[in-house]
């Protein structure tokens, strides 16, 4: 599509996110919620909706969905009614999913996102729970559909974004904050490929100068954050195309192929009053006290960006430091407990990036498996910082000895190998003396102007004290050794 075309239009994107709760539990019953069970095996006489049976809510539920609240900046209602909303789900037995209709739990808040350095906030309408539905499966070889109960009545929170967002990257950026929000929080795994985050996006276009929004279209079928990007993307120009030929945008949910990168028509889509919501009279309204708010609001974890903004003005660390560490709760908790060591905090963030991820990556562990203690760790930094030892004789020679013998000291390893820097001006002088009467001409080229040859006398100043010459020291009597000669 020509760009002058696509210039023309501002897309209009708002995201509703379900996010399945790791509660032991499911909402309305005791069943289990374990992934990967035998098809039917979590199901009790309340999941089947066997008659006379009545649900009782999770208070874990709850809880959660105010943690994602308060991360979120939301309001929380104090005051919860559920509601039943009436629609064929085929994988929900009861025929109506239970659900938070005019009482969401947490009102309004944001979603601050960070795109090239540019901070937005994301606002969000609400932030309810309901009960997850069953899973159909369509096997080709089989006539009829099978159904899988055992994810019914699995907690979920939906979590629904104002239509303020606009770009495809802004909505990657606002889902990798939702995964990240609550991992940090530990309500949900945020595996997408497992469904336990899923996502839909309503997408719309309008000229510029537009008064009102387009007919909006929902995405579904999207397991992966990139993916959501992709159909974004494919759905903005197709519905500009569409629009240029001269054709109107029907209101209706489609489909997106991954493997081709193209979204296709399911249904027309369903209006409010289709799902005719009203009052379940078998659960109780739900009152959230002043005490239970602030026990929550006290188990409340660091979250990521108070953590990247304690990293950036309290650590004086760079924002891609700060955005490595905070992309992980256990990499930035990692993080803290080596800076409870050492205050070498960049040092810290270098090494965590660098040599530590190295080794994780190469040996698909996670942090919480990394071999060498926190300790251990710090004093490896400071020996280096200490100028006791190079970066490069402590990243590749005693962190690996350290994985192998993780009970010795950073220290002990390094004498060991007789790594101890030379720090003795009058031990490293005869060398670089050496070294300058061995390459006259490299010399004469120094006085001449080129000053990198600095580079090539420290070198065969490290060759010739065998790597224990203190490099800083050791530039700095190189260069005065020069003017004197």
């Amino acid at each position: 599509m020509e760009k002058s075309i696509r210039d023309k239009y501002t897309a209009v994107i708002g995201l509703e996110v379900h996010a399945q709760l790791l509660t032991q539990s499911k909402i309305y019953n005791s069943d289990s919620t374990a992934y990967g069970s035998s098809p039917n095996t979590n199901l009790s006489v309340i999941t089947l909706a066997h008659p006379g049976t009545l649900p009782k809510l999770n208070k874990k539920v709850i809880e959660y969905a105010i943690k994602m609240g308060l991360a979120c900046n939301s309001a929380i209602s104090r005051f919860n009614i559920f509601d039943r909303k009436n629609y064929f789900y085929p994988d929900l037995p009861k025929g109506y999913q239970l659900t938070q209709d005019r009482t969401p739990i947490c009102i309004g808040g944001y979603i601050t996102i960070n795109i090239k350095g540019v901070e937005r906030n994301i606002e969000l309408h609400r932030i309810h729970v309901e009960e997850d539905a069953g899973k159909s499966i369509h096997l080709t070889t089989e006539v009829d559909t099978l159904v899988d109960f055992n994810r019914s009545g699995v907690p979920l929170i939906e979590i629904v974004s104002n239509p303020v967002i606009r770009t495809s990257e802004e909505a990657y950026a606002y889902l990798t904050e939702i995964r990240k929000l609550v991992r940090y929080l530990d309500i949900c795994d945020g595996n997408m490929e497992e469904g336990s985050l899923r996502c839909d996006a309503n997408v719309s276009v309008m000229l510029n100068d537009a008064k009102e929004f387009g007919k909006k279209v929902e995405v579904k079928n999207m397991n992966s954050i990139r993916n959501v990007q992709h159909a974004i993307d494919h759905e903005i120009i197709r519905q500009i195309e569409e629009i240029e030929k001269g054709n109107s945008i029907p209101s209706e949910t489609r489909t997106f192929d991954a493997a081709t990168g193209l979204t296709h028509s399911m249904r027309t889509k369903e209006e409010l009053n289709d799902y005719r919501y009203f009052p379940d009279p078998d659960l109780s309204p739900l009152e959230v006290s002043d005490k239970w708010l602030n026990e929550i609001k006290s188990s409340m974890p660091a979250l990521p960006r108070e953590l990247y903004l304690k990293y950036i003005t309290e650590f004086h660390l760079p924002e891609y430091d700060a955005h490595v560490l905070t992309d992980t709760k256990e990499m930035a908790s990692f993080f803290e407990e080596v800076c409870k060591h050492t205050t070498h905090y960049k040092a810290a963030s270098n090494w965590i990036m660098g040599p530590v991820k190295s080794y994780l990556n190469e040996f698909a562990l996670s942090v919480s498996e990394f071999p060498i203690s926190i300790k251990l760790l710090a004093e490896l930094i400071e020996l280096v910082e200490e100028n006791k030892i190079s970066f490069s004789n402590a990243s590749h020679r005693v962190f690996p000895e350290l994985i192998k013998h993780p009970t010795k000291s950073a220290l002990e390893v390094a004498q060991q190998l007789d790594l101890i820097q030379n720090n003795n001006q009058d031990s490293i002088m005869p060398i670089i003396e050496e070294v300058l009467l061995a390459f006259p001409q490299k010399v004469k080229e120094y006085k001449s102007g080129k000053k990198g040859i600095v580079t090539m006398f420290m070198g065969e100043v490290m060759k010739r004290s065998k790597g224990n010459a203190d490099p800083k020291m050791t530039n700095e009597l190189i260069t005065k050794k020069l003017k004197e000669v």
